[in-house]
């Protein structure tokens, strides 16, 4: 064997519910339209096929018409402190101080915004601050997708009149070589503007806290920290995706990555598709089946063949009991064999695939069941021994983890 074979834990939780926003009946979001020619057009209606037509309005008119449906947002932490004995308990008193910023716009004149969930991943607070506006915003969480780097605020105190929601394109229509337009705060920065291409569609990249690979945007325009949840713009001034991570060779002094003209954006048809529960006040999970497993490709070749395995899938080693793997009859591993760098379960089934994709690791598993709703029926291809087995279960939902709001009214 090559290595020491690793042990993954499937960790695809169900949703957990969070409490329902408090948007008013028929404040749902607002598609927009395609931004006007003249400058600063607002619109409603329909998202269009997102693909330019033969005349569209230039960067400035493009940058004109959004720029104030952008925003800043600060996100604050308690004030650490601590003792010989380590950090102390919170106090009344203590003081929050800025962690970090990031971008994000607004999708609706209920005060709604998107951005990315790590830019308000544990904060206690959260400011928004809106183009040429002195005054800073208070915004609290309404729900969040920690899997798909996605989270829904909704800020206060802002008169509608002032929300300029973005229209929202058609990304399933993006091709490589159509102009692509970033807006954001990078490194505090407000309204920053940088323009390139879309560089690739579909391109597969680790995202959300488990780091499960999912298509996106890649684009060449400047994409630097703070740009993370900013709108990425077609020429039609349609948001197109939510800027997200780079691909940085080079980093500063402090270790954070900069712009190397290799960006991406989630896609807004992912973000468009999980609105309805983001507004709903969701923790958006992935499924969750409740296993261990081993990656086959872990194991040298000619221990595979030694133990009688195939070349690919995942060696369910271990069933957690009364989970959604338990329930659809999976087995894990009863015959225990130690070597000198690990210990492996034989016996157990083999899982090939998953929904009528092939499964060759987690990250595949995870894939093939990303975005699927508790009651979706998920057939998983299995081998178990020397049979071939599809197991057409229905996932059930997990019960929803205790909720405790972790960010907080000024």
């Amino acid at each position: 064997m090559k290595g020491t074979p690793a042990l993954l834990m499937i960790l695809l939780a169900l949703s957990g519910c969070r409490p329902p926003s408090a948007s008013a009946p028929g404040e749902g979001v607002q598609e927009a339209a395609p931004a006007a020619a003249a400058p600063g057009g607002q619109g409603g209606g329909a998202a269009s096929s997102g693909r330019p037509p033969r005349s569209v309005p230039s960067t400035v008119q493009v940058v004109k018409a959004a720029r104030d449906g952008v925003v800043l947002i600060t996100r604050f932490t308690p004030l650490e402190g601590g003792t010989l004995f380590g950090p102390r308990s919170p106090a009344p008193g203590d003081v929050e101080v800025p962690a970090a910023s990031g971008s994000g716009f607004v999708i609706d004149r209920a005060g709604h915004i998107l951005t990315n969930e790590h830019v308000v991943r544990d904060a206690s607070a959260l400011l928004v601050r809106l183009r040429g506006r002195e005054q800073a915003y208070p915004a609290s969480v309404v729900g969040t997708a920690p899997d798909y780097d996605l989270a829904l605020l909704r800020v206060r105190g802002v008169p509608p009149a002032d929300l300029r929601p973005l229209p929202l394109g058609d990304s399933d229509a993006l091709e490589a070589g159509e102009t692509a337009t970033a807006l954001g705060a990078p490194f505090g920065l407000t309204l920053t503007v940088t323009q390139g291409i879309v560089s690739a569609v579909g391109r597969m990249i680790p995202t959300g806290v488990d780091r499960v690979p999912q298509p996106a945007v890649q684009t060449d325009a400047a994409i630097n920290p703070g740009n993370s949840g900013g709108p990425l713009l077609n020429a039609l001034g349609q948001v197109i995706g939510v800027n997200t991570q780079i691909f940085s060779p080079v980093r500063d002094a402090a270790g954070t990555g900069q712009n190397a003209g290799i960006g991406f954006a989630i896609p807004i048809n992912v973000a468009r598709s999980l609105l309805p529960r983001l507004l709903a006040g969701e923790l958006i999970r992935l499924p969750h089946l409740g296993l261990l497993a081993l990656n086959l490709r872990e194991l040298a070749p000619a221990a595979r063949r030694d133990l009688g395995l195939p070349a690919r899938g995942l060696l369910v080693q271990t069933v957690e009991p009364g989970s959604p793997a338990a329930a659809a009859g999976l087995r894990g591993g009863a015959r225990v064999r130690r070597f000198p760098d690990g210990t492996i379960r034989l016996g157990g089934d083999v899982i090939t695939a998953a929904g009528g994709r092939a499964v060759a690791s987690v990250q595949d598993l995870q894939a093939a069941l990303l975005g699927e709703r508790p009651g979706v029926r998920v057939p998983l291809t299995l081998r178990r021994g020397d049979r071939t087995l599809t197991v057409p279960r229905t996932l059930p939902a997990a019960p929803p983890p205790p909720f405790a709001p972790s960010v907080q009214p000024l």
